[in-house]
């Protein structure tokens, strides 16, 4: 996790977007939200698509290791926050927004507890192949039953380059939600042509894929 602040403190963060992902305005109805319906987006950074879920009428709880990036986020889109500090996370909270800087797996339920669904652009795909069901099983015991998750991955030949973004192809997606979740692949396409660093490198394709998770707790 050293490793991640030092990315944002250098600003290697070629995964940030300025704008919204087109395929979080596309799905966002398999989540089912209401208006003031709460979401929590994982490994947050400082994502612009949580200005587009606040713009949409939700609220947003995010985790993020790196402050910097909180405190950009906040900056960067004029929104006026506060800072507590609690044992072990420090709250950013603006209208509607509760930013946790601080670990992941230190998150508990009582944290999620107003949580209807769940936005992973780029939680999973951050993570290496050893801390992915560790996140999946941890995300499993915080979110509540009948909660959903729109999740965004990508597909590469992993030996071709290295991440992050890391590889997560469609069974290990099945393999790591299968104990407790519905899982239901939305789309998948070959977006190789639009990807001038896995282009450069010599990557024979990169899929990008989204799916809806659905809590049953079964």
């Amino acid at each position: 996790m050293t490793d991640w602040i030092q990315r944002w403190q250098e600003g290697k963060i070629g995964w940030h977007r300025a704008q919204v992902n087109p395929k979080l305005v596309e799905f966002i109805t398999c989540l089912k939200l209401k208006q003031s319906d709460t979401v929590f987006v994982p490994l947050c950074g400082k994502s612009y698509d949580m200005v587009y879920l606040l713009e949409q009428g939700f609220k947003v709880i995010g985790v993020e290791l790196s402050s910097l990036a909180i405190e950009q986020f906040f900056d960067e889109n004029n929104l006026v926050f506060t800072i507590n500090q609690t044992d072990q996370f420090t709250l950013y909270q603006g209208e509607n927004i509760t930013l946790y800087c601080g670990d992941y797996f230190a998150l508990d339920k009582s944290v999620l507890k107003t949580v209807f669904a769940v936005y992973d652009r780029a939680a999973l795909i951050a993570l290496a192949v050893d801390l992915r069901a560790k996140y999946a099983q941890h995300l499993y015991s915080i979110i509540s039953n009948d909660c959903r998750v729109l999740l965004l991955t990508l597909n590469y030949p992993q030996s071709q380059i290295s991440g992050p973004p890391f590889a997560v192809d469609e069974d290990e997606v099945v393999s790591l939600f299968s104990k407790g979740f519905e899982c239901q692949q939305l789309q998948c396409f070959d977006d190789i042509k639009n990807e001038p660093k896995f282009l450069r490198a010599g990557v024979d394709f990169i899929e990008k894929a989204t799916y809806c998770l659905h809590k049953t707790g079964a």
